[in-house]
């Protein structure tokens, strides 16, 4: 079933999140990193717009999420701002931007909030940034959590695979999802954790959370738009499920276009002045 929105449906906000979650409304939450796809992404119903430091990965071709800089995620979060009648858009502080030093945390929130026009901000992390969480809430920006996988550490974890499997992990991860809320955070995203551990932590927590290979039992799903609409081939792990094959369809339109454009086909002479 396909889903238009009106022009004038209500914008959603953190108070609506959370509003979806206490009344058992589950939230649509996709990535999106320019104006032309944000817009038809909003149009169609999505509930979160995350302007992801994934655009490292599908859209720089960097093999980690780490190259990307402050001054990119605002170029691409401008855009999707520009583009949004009705989501709600979420920036992720990128790498070396926040961790460590809260005052350079509140810098870098405050510069995606002037400059994009964006709803609220993305950070990785529970108990070791929490100065940082604390400095950017105080400003009045939101904050969204991020635990579990958190692509921005892969060095220090080594490996993409499964999350706070073992005790002490889990243990840590639920205890940093309750410091997260008390800080005042309005949602977490959980990443690549075993599902029970999910379920239990959105049991548990009162604000949205929002799962990426984290099962049914989260508040919400996220998926990165490119691989759920089948462009990025090569990237198949278990919790994704292609919503198209648009892979195929792109190859198939660019190759009819040059093979029209070899044959003197294109255009033709309906399609000139």
């Amino acid at each position: 079933m396909s889903v238009h929105r009106s022009q004038n449906e209500k914008k959603i906000t953190t108070h609506q999140l959370q509003e979806m979650k206490n009344r058992g409304e589950k939230i649509a939450m996709l990535t999106a990193y320019d104006y032309s796809m944000a817009r038809i992404i909003d149009d169609a119903g999505i509930d979160v717009i995350l302007v992801g430091d994934s655009a490292s990965n599908v859209m720089a071709g960097n093999t980690t999420t780490l190259p990307i800089t402050l001054d990119q995620m605002i170029y691409h979060a401008s855009g999707v701002v520009r583009a949004v009648r009705r989501s709600l858009v979420v920036v992720d502080l990128p790498f070396g931007t926040y961790q460590g030093n809260s005052s350079e945390a509140l810098r870098s929130a405050i510069r995606i909030m002037k400059e994009s026009g964006a709803h609220a901000v993305k950070m990785e992390g529970g108990g070791e940034i929490k100065e940082s969480v604390d400095r950017i809430l105080s400003a009045g920006i939101p904050v969204m959590g991020h635990l579990g996988l958190t692509p921005q550490s892969i060095y220090k974890f080594g490996t993409y695979t499964v999350r706070a499997k073992e005790e002490a992990e889990a243990k840590k991860l639920q205890e940093d999802a309750r410091l997260l809320q008390q800080c005042g955070c309005f949602a977490i995203v959980l990443e690549k954790i075993p599902a029970e551990l999910a379920k239990t932590v959105s049991k548990e927590l009162i604000i949205p959370t929002i799962g990426i290979g984290a099962g049914a039992d989260t508040d919400g799903q996220v998926l990165v738009m490119q691989d759920m609409l089948g462009i990025n081939k090569d990237f198949k792990p278990r919790f994704l499920r292609h919503y198209a094959d648009l892979h195929t369809s792109i190859t198939n339109a660019v190759s009819n276009y040059v093979s029209d454009v070899k044959a003197k086909d294109f255009p033709n002479e309906e399609e000139k002045y």
